[in-house]
């Protein structure tokens, strides 16, 4: 079936890319992504240690220990507004030449060992209190004092007033040159659109149509067939509304593909789930919302009514020792302290809670009770809500790791789930410096490079556009 395209505000201006006045840590004009080193970088010099971070010095980590990270005092929790933000660029992981072949981290899930994570308390206001008496998962309250917190912002693509003013002429040209007479010139339409960044994509489709009068979805449809045509039009749809197709693929017929709603739903900042709530009600005149409350049922659908809320709290919002403290008990009375799991209440904090808070949970959890957090959640759950809870807590434990396991999960084992590759891969490449952040993580675990890999998996012009997405 044919899905609406996204409709954005872009206008057909030429000129020079213009992006909206952001706070002081906005990209340069030259690059809609930030700068950062790249993963396994060296970390900064030793500073002070910040509550719910390890050590420096242990990587790699002993086998069964899941990596974590390292921040600077000043930027604990650390700012995550971009969809698949990478981890800070001083990662604790070693240089590659430093880590002989072979001797990679062994099963995910695992976190920094118990001697690990002493928090000194001169570091935080000693009068903050736990989260009060109210119902539980609920955003604990600013304390007299506190710094305000700021929202993240969208995503790139994400936000209706990101304008991009750039003449897309030579490219909307290159596209029909490549695709006029008998054949395609596959190699042109990879160079053009394998990078092209989120906010100029609009403006391509419409400059497109504006010279040739035609339309750059139908015509590609027209030309490619297979999996390169599944990555094309990924591609052409933007995030925003890739999101929005992925949703809707995962929601329609007859059963529900929970990966696909996870992938895309879960980790995300408040901002983006506001975006692909309203985008959705845009594309097919429903609520999402609605949508997932009939396709689930029970606790499934519960968890997903949590995410969808977009309430969690914002990653510039502070890290306090006790509150982290509190959701440690209250995860263990939920779990393994007792006969029978609340699944609700494990799904009400990883739910509410940000990525730094979560991070110090899981290393504070370990501390405690000896037992990974990952490991608690597997032993409690199952199906379903096992995989997405675990997906949280990946989430705020390393962005880039949580990815890279995500993609070989699509190419191990007997044949190749292509469609998830595709939609993983386009999903991570829109920023550039994650891409980098994904290729050391997966380096790191398992000893060999991503783009090798998916060269072994795939073949043709499928994988000339993966790997040039990737590269």
């Amino acid at each position: 079936m044919s899905y609406p395209p996204p409709q954005g505000p872009y206008g057909g201006q030429q000129g020079y890319r213009q992006y909206p006045p952001g706070p002081p840590q906005g990209p340069p004009a030259h690059s809609p992504y930030p700068e950062q080193q790249p993963y396994g970088a060296p970390p900064y010099p030793q500073q002070q240690q910040q509550y719910g971070a390890p050590p420096p010095g242990q990587y790699p980590p002993p086998p069964g220990q899941y990596p974590q990270q390292q921040y600077p005092p000043s930027q604990y929790p650390p700012q995550q507004g971009q969809y698949g933000a990478p981890p800070p660029s001083h990662s604790p992981y070693p240089p590659q030449q430093q880590q002989p072949h072979g001797q990679y981290p062994q099963p995910q899930g695992q976190y920094p060992p118990s001697h690990q994570g002493q928090y000194p308390p001169s570091q935080f206001p000693p009068q903050q209190p736990p989260y009060p008496s109210a119902p539980y998962g609920a955003p604990p309250p600013q304390p007299h004092g506190a710094p305000p917190v700021m929202p993240t912002h969208p995503s790139p693509g994400y936000d209706p007033n990101q304008i991009a003013r750039v003449d897309m002429s030579g490219a909307a040209d290159g596209l029909r040159k490549a695709m006029k007479g008998f054949g395609t010139d596959e190699a042109t339409v990879i160079r053009i659109l394998a990078h092209i960044p989120p906010q100029e994509i609009p403006v391509l489709k419409q400059t497109y149509q504006q010279r040739h009068h035609r339309s750059l979805e139908a015509d590609l449809k027209s030309e490619l067939s297979g999996y390169f045509e599944f990555a094309v039009l990924a591609i052409l749809r933007g995030p925003l509304q890739q999101d929005v197709w992925c949703i809707y693929d995962a929601l329609k017929g007859v059963g529900t593909k929970e990966s696909l709603l996870d992938d895309v739903l879960i980790g995300r900042s408040n901002a983006d789930i506001r975006a692909i709530k309203t985008a959705y009600q845009q594309t097919y005149r429903r609520s999402l919302e609605s949508d997932v409350k009939a396709d689930l049922s029970a606790k499934t659908e519960r968890m997903y009514s949590m995410i969808l809320a977009a309430t969690r709290q914002e990653e510039s919002a502070p890290v306090y020792p006790q509150a982290v403290d509190a959701d440690v008990s209250e995860l263990h009375r939920a779990t393994e302290a007792k006969t029978g799991t609340e699944q609700l209440t494990v799904c009400s904090i990883l739910t509410s809670r940000s990525d730094g808070q979560i991070r110090a949970i899981a290393q504070a959890y370990e501390h405690k009770y000896r037992r990974a957090l990952e490991t608690v959640i597997r032993s409690e759950f199952a199906g379903h809500m096992e995989d997405a809870l675990v997906r949280m807590v990946r989430s705020g434990a390393d962005r880039a790791m949580r990815d890279a396991l995500a993609l070989e999960e699509c190419m191990k084992g007997p044949g190749t789930k292509d469609e998830r590759l595709v939609e993983r891969v386009v999903a991570v490449h829109w920023d550039r410096q994650h891409t980098a952040q994904v290729k050391g993580a997966y380096r790191h675990r398992f000893g060999k490079e991503l783009v090798n890999r998916i060269r072994g998996e795939t073949s043709g012009d499928y994988e000339k556009m993966l790997v040039a997405m990737l590269e």
